[in-house]
């Protein structure tokens, strides 16, 4: 019998009496930033992993539907094994604990990153986004997903305020550049903590929910300038080019490597200005203060990416000489 809060006792009468389930171990196999739980359970010597989505605050239809398109694509997503709609319940298959954030290093780098890479061109040319009927990364949602930026790091936690005309041009360049990009599926959360190390070729892919039809640029900045583990830049920018060599191939793309390389970077700070502001959430809404350690890497991608273009480099200067110095004090208090 599995013990615990009226939520774990809720899985538990649905594994052991619904599902007739005999359960001789009940682990937390971890949390994330919303308000999912995941358990490792062993029932007749096989592992599992229970998803916990209270149905009051996450809604698992999507995770459901973006597996099955996924899966049908032959995309290394786990399979479910059952479904509890009403209580926010599913049994998965269990991916192991290791996931690329554990096993990277200068030595093993490589190889890993070469395998995500591959496993993301495989995502990106097996599903066909004419048929996928995933929703769109318009210009709606980029704006919102940058106002989380503006509303939850500098108001919130910082109490400043971005200068207007500054702010208004930055975000008209991010959105026209992810807007002209070739689209593709988008995993939206590719990166090393969501990418499961099965053995040395094979990786496995969680956290796929919020997918999207979007620039094809996004998942890979996601993965190469991965807000938890940051690499040199001649390194980031060989995997970069030889991801453009590999979509060139498969005719995804037409661009120049110059061309490719904005796409790259104006995505990536796009996604890191997003990334900030929810660290920032996590740390002032839900209590996860750990993420904080992870925003001065990110702020320092920002930075990094508009010291390149001229018309970025105001928003450069007013990150690095005034945020950061307010977000190191900050730290301090």
């Amino acid at each position: 019998m599995i013990n615990g809060d009226l939520r774990t006792i809720a899985m538990a009468d649905w594994l052991e009496n619904d599902l007739l389930m005999e359960i001789s171990s009940c682990e937390t196999a971890s949390s994330d930033a919303s308000f999912r739980r995941y358990f490792r359970v062993i029932s007749d010597k096989n592992n599992y992993i229970v998803m916990d989505a209270p149905p009051d605050k996450e809604n698992i239809e999507p995770f459901i539907r973006v597996a099955g398109i996924l899966a049908q694509a032959d995309v290394n997503v786990p399979m479910i094994y059952q479904q509890n709609l009403e209580d926010g319940f599913l049994l998965l298959e269990d991916f192991g604990s290791v996931c690329l954030l554990d096993q990277i290093n200068n030595e093993t780098a490589g190889a890993l990153y070469q395998s995500a890479c591959d496993a993301l061109l495989n995502l990106q040319t097996s599903v066909l986004v004419t048929e996928c009927a995933l929703p769109h990364y318009d210009e709606a949602l980029l704006q919102r997903e940058l106002s989380i930026f503006e509303e939850w790091f500098l108001r919130e936690l910082l109490d400043m305020e971005a200068p207007h005309c500054l702010w208004d041009r930055v975000k008209d360049s991010l959105i026209s550049s992810a807007l002209e990009q070739p689209t593709v599926c988008v995993h939206r959360d590719y990166h090393s903590r969501n990418l499961m190390v099965l053995n040395e070729d094979t990786q496995g892919i969680i956290d796929f929910q919020d997918a999207v039809v979007g620039p094809i640029t996004y998942d890979l900045v996601s993965l190469l300038r991965d807000c938890y583990v940051a690499w040199p830049e001649s390194e980031v920018e060989q995997w970069m080019n030889d991801y453009y060599d590999k979509l060139l191939k498969a005719a995804l793309i037409s661009c120049s490597l110059v061309q490719f390389k904005r796409w790259f970077d104006l995505m990536g700070m796009q996604r890191h200005l997003k990334a900030v502001g929810i660290f920032a959430r996590l740390h002032l809404r839900d209590g996860k203060s750990n993420y904080l350690q992870d925003i001065p890497r990110t702020l320092n991608y920002i930075i990094n990416v508009c010291s390149k273009y001229p018309e970025l480099a105001e928003w450069g200067a007013y990150l690095e000489y005034q945020v950061l110095p307010k977000f190191e004090g900050y730290l301090l208090l």
